[in-house]
């Protein structure tokens, strides 16, 4: 199941970018932050199918969702420009951003060679 994230819940989930220059991971499981806004199409389209792969990766994987209208600021912090972005967030290592609504097997692929 998809969480829907705040500032104040990235901040201890996530990372701390208010306090920290250098990318740490706080979570215990790798994470997909999906950065959408109702509004949009192709996030329409994303939300289903992060739906069924947090269903299959559940205890692997975290998936969360960041509602761009509603932060603004958490948004600007990781310069979403268009959206659907997705942040993929390995246990160790840098984060990778994906734009776009990607396919699932894409997604699969994804967090098959980057998470797990």
């Amino acid at each position: 199941m998809t969480t829907n994230i705040t500032k104040e819940d990235f901040i201890n989930k996530v990372f701390d970018f208010e306090n920290k220059k250098e990318w740490e991971f706080s979570g215990e499981l790798p994470a997909i932050i999906d950065f959408y806004a109702d509004w949009c199409g192709p996030c329409k389209m994303v939300a289903p199918v992060l739906e069924e792969l947090s269903s299959e990766y559940q205890g692997k994987v975290d998936f969360y969702k960041v509602d761009t209208e509603a932060e603004q600021e958490l948004a600007a912090a990781f310069g979403i420009q268009s959206i659907p972005s997705l942040l993929f967030i390995p246990k160790d290592g840098q984060p990778q951003m994906a734009m776009g609504a990607l396919p699932k097997q894409t997604l699969k692929e994804v967090i098959e060679k980057e998470l797990l």
